[in-house]
């Protein structure tokens, strides 16, 4: 009986901690900041360097506006644009970057690039197609 007993209180102990027990809440917060300011855009890749002229086409250009990459990334769904990946560090360029803050010089016209001629299609987060 005296088991019995103990059983009970042991019983009770946990039922009354697991009761009161505080839930823990799984949340999740992720803050991006504002994209990088880069004359001709960023790669869609961390660290999200600024690209160099002559890396993204027109068409990621709306009214001379970048229209962003990676977590930034404010296109149309399900757009692919041509990029020049010959100026990708990840594919060997070790030319000059931009760096952020800088601004476009004038004779380089993001709405017009009549040189351009991409080789690879990219989503601006970071698929290549």
């Amino acid at each position: 009986m005296r088991k019995l007993v103990w059983l009970a209180l042991a019983a009770a102990a946990v039922f009354s901690v697991t009761v009161t027990a505080p839930r823990a809440q799984a949340q999740v917060s992720i803050t991006v900041g504002p994209a990088p300011v880069c004359p001709y855009g960023y790669y869609d890749y961390p660290p999200y360097s600024c690209a160099p002229y002559g890396y993204y086409g027109p068409t990621w250009f709306v009214g001379g506006v970048f229209i962003g990459a990676g977590p930034w990334y404010h296109g149309p769904a399900h757009f692919y644009g041509h990029v020049d990946n010959r100026f990708d560090p990840r594919h060997g360029y070790n030319g000059a970057l931009p760096r952020r803050g800088d601004h476009p010089l004038p004779a380089n016209r993001v709405d017009h690039m009549s040189h351009f001629h991409g080789n690879e299609m990219r989503d601006g987060r970071g698929h290549a197609r």
